[in-house]
């Protein structure tokens, strides 16, 4: 399997863009929220700081543009004037005219839409989840394979009963989550313009 590094400098890419620039830009919400209405722009098109705030805002309150406070517009505002945009246009993520409070992509900007989908922190990490049900199985297994007291008293139903509802719960849960991040993911590309 190929490292993600090798897959992002495919030749045929408009541009390749260093794994851990990529991840110290994109550790912060909000400036992936600005990448993302970015890949949703044109390419040429000037998006204004004003429009960023209040879309950015509306997505973290879980509203409507026109449902925003005026107080928390006015801090993503200030943060992304002070904070995010400087450094996105430092890394040449994003081009920030700060006279003109716009910003337009760069040639690099498609480069770190890659790393969105790598990038979630809201995810569980199913790897290691399974790899506890896995250990308790086993845990709850041995004990009933040596006839240890008391679990020499389950029977061979209520073991399967057991695993089985858990593998079920965790299934569902793990359906939710991902249905939930792509749910996310679609609200962030196509919310209010």
């Amino acid at each position: 399997m190929a490292a993600i590094e090798d897959v992002l400098a495919i030749p045929d890419r408009p541009s390749a863009v260093e794994a851990e620039v990529a991840f110290d830009i994109l550790s912060n919400r909000r400036r992936r929220m600005v990448v993302r209405i970015l890949e949703e722009a044109s390419p040429t098109e000037s998006i204004d700081v004003d429009y960023l705030s209040r879309q950015i805002t509306a997505w973290e309150e879980g509203t409507s543009i026109d449902g925003i406070d005026y107080a928390d517009r006015k801090s993503v505002y200030t943060s992304l004037q002070q904070l995010h945009l400087p450094a996105m246009d430092e890394a040449g993520v994003v081009d920030f005219d700060e006279r003109a409070g716009t910003i337009t992509a760069t040639e690099e900007t498609e480069g770190y839409t890659v790393y969105l989908e790598v990038v979630n922190e809201e995810d569980v990490p199913w790897h290691g989840y399974y790899l506890g049900l896995a250990a308790i199985s086993g845990a709850l297994l041995l004990p009933i394979a040596l006839d240890v007291a008391p679990f020499d008293q389950l029977s061979a139903l209520t073991v399967y009963a057991f695993l089985t509802v858990s593998l079920l719960a965790s299934a569902i849960a793990h359906t939710h989550f991902a249905r939930q991040r792509r749910l996310d993911t679609d609200v962030a590309r196509g919310g209010d313009r």
